[in-house]
């Protein structure tokens, strides 16, 4: 593949991923497992990078990388590369050889067949990352032969039997739709993403089955690494897994001179364990004084300190929102969901944005400085939901992504207006600019909690 599907000369190939990796902003968490795609790096790549963004830095050994045979049938359905290494413009990648082995001896359907190996491309291609990434992490190369539920029951119960829980990601190579137009593709290829984001591999299949039985014009397959993925969730799950987050989505069409006529889809899943950050009474007030600090500065024209607060505790990548009242009455809240920004910058920025960019308000005077109460709220990852049962009112917040319309409601808005369920949806529907009543579609919709931090 190299010199076809990405450059063979290895400074052209560290210039080309490296351009990559510098265009994204990491979340908070390493990944327990993986779904990437694989097409030549011209259309797939950036999208790649944000799933191997995350390994930088990460104590990753070794990777299991798990593709699905796109060429002449395998004679087993499963095949284990074993021995030896995968050979990159970077060097060789080393088979980690007891793991390896060990899934070769849990089952008899799993052999290590290297013809299989040979001719194809869609493990190859996540390789040059990997080494980049992480250049002293092994491998287990994958294959899979066989559409069958017992083939993904096979390789998801022999890999949970031999890996370890720590230091060892699952990677799942996949585009996703083949072949129809770019806007029946975004629509096939949300509905896939928003079923694995679920973690239900049924919920996954059934999606795949409804979907190709609509007659999309020219759709050949939703995801060719069904298997993989399918697995990829499965060995998640039980490796400890409690939340999926989807980092990026685009297909062929958005690539410059795409045909837009006859796309492939390409999006990247994270499943990865959640820890809830612990903060101090005290690492407390040293935020609200940031928010505090930060606000007085902007409005005085003031210099903000580059690096206010230091320690694992500030430095964590973070999803914040910030509150201004004053009294009982709102005067600005803005924030952000993705936890891809230091807990200190972030709450440093988005206590001036809700000072001065919140669109339901005039920008905050000087004046009104001494009258503020700030609130801080740190979110947990987003978790998608398929009914309103499953929101806490009180407990939960609420965020919607449907199409281009975004809105969010943090846990407080409901409680504070003794809402229920139906009304806190209808008003986050109304606030996207949707029909109030569509809330009983729950396309779209995902939970979260917080961390409140509050003066006094």
């Amino acid at each position: 593949m190299a010199g076809s599907w990405y450059p063979d000369q290895p400074e052209e190939l560290a210039r080309i991923i490296d351009g990559y990796l510098q265009k994204v902003r990491p979340v908070d968490g390493v990944p327990v497992a993986l779904i990437v795609p694989h097409a030549g790096y011209r259309y797939s790549g950036l999208v790649a990078a944000h799933g191997f963004k995350q390994m930088v830095g990460a104590n990753i050994d070794t990777a299991v990388v798990i593709a699905s045979d796109h060429q002449p049938p395998m004679s087993r359905p499963i095949s284990v590369w074993a021995k030896g290494g995968y050979e990159t413009p970077f060097g060789v990648l080393p088979v980690n050889e007891e793991l390896a082995g060990r899934l070769v001896d849990h089952d008899e359907r799993i052999r290590f067949d290297p013809e299989t190996h040979s001719s194809e491309h869609s493990v190859e291609i996540e390789l040059p990352f990997l080494k980049q990434v992480s250049p002293d992490c092994r491998i287990v190369p994958v294959m899979i032969g066989r559409s069958d539920d017992g083939t993904v029951r096979v390789l998801a119960e022999a890999l949970l039997e031999v890996l370890p829980r720590e230091g060892v990601v699952v990677i799942a190579s996949s585009d996703l739709s083949h072949y129809p137009s770019y806007e029946h593709a975004r629509k096939v290829d949300e509905a896939t993403l928003a079923a694995i984001e679920l973690g239900e591999p049924a919920e996954l299949g059934r999606v795949i089955e409804e979907n190709m039985a609509k007659g999309v014009p020219n759709l050949a397959t939703c995801a060719c690494g069904e298997l993989p993925i399918r697995v990829a969730m499965q060995v998640a799950a039980g490796q400890g897994a409690d939340r999926i987050s989807q980092l990026r989505y685009s297909n062929s069409g958005d690539v410059e001179n795409g045909d837009r006529e006859r796309v492939v889809g390409y999006g990247v899943v994270m499943f990865w364990r959640y820890e809830t950050p612990e903060l101090t009474a005290d690492q407390q007030s040293m935020l609200l004084d940031l928010a505090r600090g930060a606000v007085s500065a902007h409005l005085h024209g003031g210099e903000l300190p580059r690096d206010p607060l230091t320690g694992p505790e500030f430095e964590r990548l973070s999803a914040v929102f910030v509150t201004l009242r004053v009294g009982t009455k709102l005067r600005g809240c803005i924030g952000q969901v993705r936890a891809d920004t230091p807990l200190y910058q972030a709450v440093r920025e988005q206590a001036i944005a809700a000072a001065t960019g919140d669109p339901r308000f005039p920008a905050l005077q000087e004046q009104e400085l001494s009258k503020l109460i700030y609130e801080i709220s740190i979110l947990s990852p987003l978790e998608r939901i398929t009914s309103e049962r499953e929101l806490e009112v009180g407990t939960h917040g609420v965020a919607l992504q449907r199409g281009n319309r975004r809105a969010v409601m943090l846990p407080k808005v409901a409680a504070d207006r003794d809402w229920e369920r139906g009304k806190l949806l209808e008003n986050l529907y109304a606030k996207a600019g949707l029909p109030a009543d569509e809330w009983k579609d729950p396309a779209g919709l995902y939970r979260f909690t917080t961390i409140e931090i509050e003066e006094g």
